[in-house]
């Protein structure tokens, strides 16, 4: 792990040592583009990573606004902010997760989980905490038509763009990390379900122009999100606290149902009222039919795929509880020794006694001398 003191080396471009010295090598690559903003000549290129491109502006009554749109040259201002996320990654597994871990002597099944929540923890909060403040400050949740009004939302504002790039960045940087981070193979799969899940819905959001409402059911599910990892990890320091399992398990499907209506209204709905209804992607404009019903059918899919998965791990958890409960009801049967008889010569032997054959002494009798 990066910034960690090593009593070990490893052959220079190793895997080993990639795996070791990722996020410093990451942070060679930042410091070098930093660099180039002190110099005139390489400024320009520089900016190309650290800024959002596509600035414009925009007269209004009280000025100029600028606005952005996306291009290609996005994906080197994505590429810059994955280097930062793996850095921001290794730090906060170095100095707050590791040593919390270390406390607690979990097993390597626990460790791996505790890891993931710790992290997902962090993020979802961060970005919870931030898409409030987007949401509030552009006035989408005082102002629900803005949803789908005025579409397609080519514009958007510094913290918007900003705010969809950093999410892209850091589902992307996810990739890389199962292996820096040595994830388990029975554990590649389904880290792999969900980091898809949100890359395809939040590019998505982005490249089809719906900022708006993908801002707002971000907010619902990262909420979500942040309460279930939460309850994984005080359930990992103390595996009897399971009330904040029982708090999500009521959130989880009033999220659904709520994600499910806004995307109904917004796009069902909503866009299906525009006039402007045709298929021009240099204007960025997806109002059609066929578009329309593929996004409700995305949006609809994953969210009956994740209530399937979340009623099934409860009838798990639930039949897993009743056969433990069932099992301290009973308690613990004491064995009966079942009742042994040996034949002798002379008759049984049962239980430690001796029993007469035909109704005859077993003992052999003495004879008395004349």
């Amino acid at each position: 792990m990066a910034f960690r003191r090593r009593t070990k080396s490893y052959p220079l471009f190793s895997q080993e040592f990639v795996i070791h010295n990722h996020a410093d090598i990451g942070f060679c690559l930042v410091l070098c583009v930093l660099i180039g903003l002190m110099f005139e000549v390489t400024a320009k290129t520089a900016f190309l990573f650290i800024l959002p491109q596509y600035n414009i502006s925009v007269p209004t009554a009280d000025g100029e606004t600028v606005h952005y749109h996306y291009g290609p040259k996005d994906l080197g201002t994505i590429l810059f902010y994955v280097f930062i996320t793996v850095i921001l990654h290794a730090v906060v597994q170095e100095y707050i997760l590791d040593k919390i871990s270390k406390r607690l002597h979990l097993s390597k099944v626990k460790h791996s989980k505790f890891n993931e929540s710790g992290q997902l923890v962090i993020f979802h909060l961060s970005s919870v905490v931030w898409c409030l403040y987007v949401v509030v400050t552009e006035g989408y949740l005082t102002n629900p038509r803005s949803l789908w009004e005025d579409y397609p939302h080519v514009y958007l504002s510094f913290q918007v763009k900003f705010f969809y790039l950093c999410q892209l960045a850091y589902w992307l940087h996810a990739f890389p990390e199962l292996y820096f981070q040595k994830v388990r193979k029975e554990e590649i799969p389904r880290q792999l379900q969900y980091i898809s899940l949100y890359l395809v819905h939040v590019a998505g959001a982005y490249l089809l122009n719906l900022s708006r409402l993908g801002l707002i059911l971000l907010l619902l599910q990262y909420s979500t999100e942040f309460l279930f990892h939460m309850a994984r990890l005080f359930y990992f320091a103390d595996e009897n606290n399971e009330k904040l399992f029982n708090a999500w398990a009521a959130v989880f499907g009033v999220t659904r149902l709520f994600i499910l209506t806004l995307a109904v209204l917004a796009i069902g709905f909503g866009l299906a009222r525009m006039e402007n209804q045709m298929f021009d992607p240099e204007k960025g404009n997806f109002n059609t039919l066929p578009c329309r019903l593929c996004m409700l059918l995305l949006v609809c899919a994953a969210q009956a795929w994740l209530m399937w998965r979340f009623i099934h791990s409860q009838l798990r958890h639930w039949r897993e509880y009743w056969n433990e409960q069932s099992a301290k009801r009973r308690g613990p049967a004491a064995p009966r020794l079942p009742a042994r008889l040996l034949k002798r010569e002379c008759g049984y032997h049962e239980n430690g006694l001796v029993k007469a054959e035909n109704g005859t002494s077993p003992r052999t009798k003495k004879l008395k001398s004349p």
